[in-house]
């Protein structure tokens, strides 16, 4: 039984002696919290996704170097408080069995299980694309000059859907992170852990947008132009399927307000994606057609438009809630409300983050009490939807990454 190790090697590997090398101590001593043979290799691996010509071929991996900086490490761990009377420990074994739609998530949840201390394995999916090679290439680069716990601790492994070798790796873990859809999540699960292992689930999650018609109307050209920029960062990036990315747009206002605001708004977009030109396959127009038309149907939406094939505007014929279907890149379905705050009642579990535009702390903080944990992990400025966290989808992950053992004298 074998498969592709990545990193530290580019080979294929044995998955009993894999599993029999990573549960054994490393050079140095076993890792602990915050180890610092960790921090520095995450440091410089951060440093050279930074450079200039990598950032220029694949911008999102500038957020995640940013995210791997030395001093937000720090800070990561500084949150990690520790209660009086206890130890704080890494769980053990991670095994990350991550979506192959956004290349980069991988990479956040595996580095802080790393900076936990943990030995971890991850599964990368034959299907993830040249940003994860990207990604695997800088590690590689990065272990020349890292410490050699780094390569026996770390591993990151290729193979075809295979629940045989997901069992044995399973079998070995303390802790299981599943990012994918609802049914992989369920297949997933039914392979066993053993008694004191758990499972961490991402699963199927949706998001949206508000936008006050007052506060675009009111703001300055550069301003509106910014907006419209950092929307199509927030949905172009991993083509609108990340869970993060908005699919359906709300502004907040009178109907004339909203009106005049939304016209405003979508020359905005269309003057930005034209510049930006992002490549959007037949595949994928085909399949926004027929999911637009199917919704008119439906009688969800009353008006469809497509002023190209990189965007499609679709006018809902009510706010009864948000779409949470992924449509296709670029699919914006917009509706309107009196007030931010109706969008409590809509809210559902699987609802994740609401990026906005124009509304002060405090109607922010009324909407998130009002979804009372209902539904809602999240609500950041419109161009923040996709930046990571370690608080991702209400888990404080290196909390979940770490144990504790309490002293009673």
């Amino acid at each position: 039984m074998k498969v592709r190790e990545e990193f530290p090697a580019d080979a294929p590997v044995d998955v009993p002696a894999l599993v029999a090398a990573l549960v054994t101590e490393p050079p140095g001593g076993p890792l602990t919290v915050g180890d610092e043979r960790v921090s520095e290799f995450l440091t410089a691996f951060g440093r050279r996704l930074l450079a200039p010509g990598t950032v220029r071929r694949h911008p999102e991996l500038g957020s995640l170097g940013f995210f791997l900086r030395r001093g937000g490490l720090a800070r990561s761990l500084a949150d990690l408080s520790t209660p009086s009377g206890a130890l704080r420990f890494p769980r053990g074994l991670v095994f990350h069995l991550p979506p192959a739609n956004v290349d980069t998530v991988f990479v956040y949840a595996w580095a802080l299980a790393a900076l936990a201390g943990n030995h971890n394995v991850v599964r990368i999916s034959p299907r993830s694309g040249g940003v994860a090679a990207a990604v695997l290439d800088a590690l590689r680069e990065t272990l020349a000059d890292g410490h050699p716990a780094v390569a026996h601790s770390q591993r990151m492994v290729t193979y075809d859907r295979d629940d045989a070798v997901t069992a044995v790796l399973s079998a070995a873990c303390d802790l299981r992170v599943i990012w994918g859809g609802d049914e992989s999540v369920r297949r997933l699960r039914a392979i066993a852990l053993p008694p004191g292992a758990r499972d961490l689930v991402f699963p199927d999650r949706s998001s949206f947008c508000v936008l006050s018609a007052a506060g675009w109307l009111a703001a300055p050209a550069t301003e509106r132009r910014s907006l419209a920029e950092r929307l199509c960062t927030d949905v172009y990036w991993f083509d609108q399927a990340a869970c993060s990315s908005p699919r359906t747009l709300f502004w907040v206002g009178t109907p004339e307000a909203a009106r005049r605001a939304g016209a405003e708004f979508s020359a905005e977009l269309l003057a930005v994606v034209g510049a930006r030109t992002p490549q959007v396959p037949t595949s994928m127009v085909l399949h926004k057609y027929v999911t637009a038309f199917g919704l008119a149907a439906e009688g969800v939406a009353d008006r469809i438009r497509f002023p190209g094939n990189a965007v499609t505007h679709l006018d809902l014929s009510a706010a009864d809630g948000p779409l949470r279907d992924w449509l296709g890149a670029g699919t914006f379905a917009w509706a309107r409300l009196d007030r931010l705050a109706d969008l409590a009642g809509m809210v559902r579990r699987r609802d994740q983050t609401v990026t906005h535009f124009g509304f002060g702390a405090a109607e922010l903080t009324e909407l998130a009490r009002a979804c009372g944990g209902r539904g809602v992990d999240r609500i950041v400025p419109v161009g923040r939807a996709l930046d990571f966290a370690p608080v991702w989808d209400g888990y404080e992950l290196l909390r979940e990454f770490t144990r504790l053992t309490t002293i009673t004298t």
